[in-house]
């Protein structure tokens, strides 16, 4: 029952967002086309204008383009995402049938190196959603902080934004921090801007990633910081956005492997535990 609740839950979230953005589309694109044709950015002595009605059209192409391919790719991903669903909702109904049916085709001596692999992907993997938490809550208070400081009318609802965006990686609160800087270009706030792109990007863009994350990975993760780097960084630089859960994944059960096969040689040891 539970399981149900909250594949529900998620599935109504995403169609609710989905349906919203495509009711929306119109504000969008009059907010593009109510844009000034042109910039003027003054510092000090010196003036730079910069005309906008050159850049206006193409954005709203792109973004019809990229309507268009949504619309037209929408079977397959209608099939994905519910062969996913079928997938997901499957492990949630029968969790433990998927680990006793690879302990059914691994011989029983080695059952217990499948349990310390199994142990160590179930640890990584809180850990890693855990660490991504308490990463998103440090920056919601330091981008509540930076907002506040800086004088923005709802600072509390742009650290959410914030927040949230921590959870996606690669992008992260870098995004909210460019629209920002650009809207306060168009207002002709130019300090602000120049201040929320560099002290922001530094302190909310930043400092969670380097201080935060590296912190509680050993504690959340159970992985010294030095390797949880290495994971994280080539994770997310190789395979992209979902590098940041595999890369350190990946490191983790090479240090586990490496673990057992130091008890005797071949692992034998370690799988009698």
């Amino acid at each position: 029952m539970l399981s149900s609740a909250v594949f529900g839950v998620v599935l109504v979230t995403l169609a609710l967002t989905a349906f919203t953005l495509y009711r929306r589309r119109g504000a969008i694109i009059a907010l593009l086309n109510d844009l000034p044709d042109a910039v003027t950015v003054t510092v000090g002595e010196m003036t730079y204008t910069q005309q906008t009605d050159a850049l206006v059209e193409p954005t709203i192409a792109a973004l019809r383009g990229v309507a268009v391919d949504v619309a037209r790719s929408a079977p397959v991903l209608a099939l994905k995402l519910l062969l996913f669903a079928i997938l997901l909702y499957g492990l949630l109904l029968r969790p433990g049938r998927a680990g006793r049916a690879v302990l059914n085709v691994v011989p029983r001596e080695y059952h217990g190196i499948v349990r310390r692999f199994h142990g160590r992907t179930r640890d990584t993997l809180y850990g890693i959603y855990v660490l991504q938490a308490a990463t998103a809550a440090g920056t919601f208070l330091i981008a509540a902080v930076t907002f506040y400081a800086l004088g923005y009318d709802a600072p509390v609802t742009l650290a959410v934004a914030a927040g949230v965006l921590q959870f996606i990686p690669v992008v992260g609160p870098g995004v909210l921090l460019g629209v920002l800087a650009v809207v306060d270009i168009v207002g002709g706030n130019v300090v602000r801007a120049v201040l929320v792109a560099v002290v922001g990007g530094a302190v909310v863009g930043l400092l969670p990633d380097a201080v935060i994350r590296p912190r509680l990975a050993s504690y959340a993760a159970h992985l010294p910081v030095s390797l949880y780097f290495v994971g994280f960084t080539g994770g997310v630089l190789s395979l992209g956005a979902i590098g940041f859960i595999a890369g350190p994944l990946a490191v983790a059960l090479v240090a586990e492997a490496v673990a057992l096969l130091s008890g005797n040689g071949d692992g034998t040891e370690q799988a009698t535990l």
